[in-house]
């Protein structure tokens, strides 16, 4: 197979998986503090692909697990607040990647904490208030956590894919 076949399947079946570890945490009812509060467990995937096909193919995929997903399970209001955390995710999880200075789990924290700064953006934009910025410290201590389960598994996926596909 030649780069652009691989490229293509590992694209799908990452978003495939992205899409159905969404869903499935979207079936799992964690009574949590703050609405909009998730493990985020599609970002396993989005993970892997940043660091076993690269940043292109992370940002694209990540952008289309957003659009499926909220067409499939959400709405547009939907839509809009996940694609401002995956934006603001992925942008800083690309640009701490290639300096070389974080690992896998730095970088995923990074991510985590930046998703929920860009929800909160949109939700001050949306809710026309900035009073919810009070929210942001318990958000970015979560996506502290978070982001360390999600680059330790993140890490523990690339590491196993195929190093000949690289």
């Amino acid at each position: 197979m030649n780069r652009q076949t691989k490229l293509l399947t590992y694209g799908g079946l990452f978003t495939a998986a992205a899409l159905v570890f969404g869903y499935i945490e979207m079936l799992i009812p964690i009574p949590f503090p703050i609405p909009g509060m998730k493990l985020g467990l599609a970002n396993v995937a989005i993970l892997a692909v940043l660091y076993y096909l690269g940043e292109k193919e992370a940002l694209v995929i990540d952008i289309l697990r957003v659009t499926l997903s909220s067409i499939l399970f959400g709405n547009p209001q939907m839509f809009f607040f996940s694609i401002a955390g995956a934006l603001a995710s992925i942008i800083v999880m690309i640009g701490l990647k290639k300096t070389k200075k974080f690992g896998i789990i730095g970088v995923s924290v990074a991510g985590g904490v930046a998703h929920n700064a860009g929800q909160i953006l949109v939700a001050i934009w949306v809710m026309g208030t900035s009073e919810i910025i009070y929210m942001l410290p318990a958000l970015a201590l979560f996506g502290i956590v978070t982001g360390i389960l999600v680059g330790v598994t993140g890490g523990l996926v690339a590491d196993r894919l195929p190093k000949t596909d690289r």
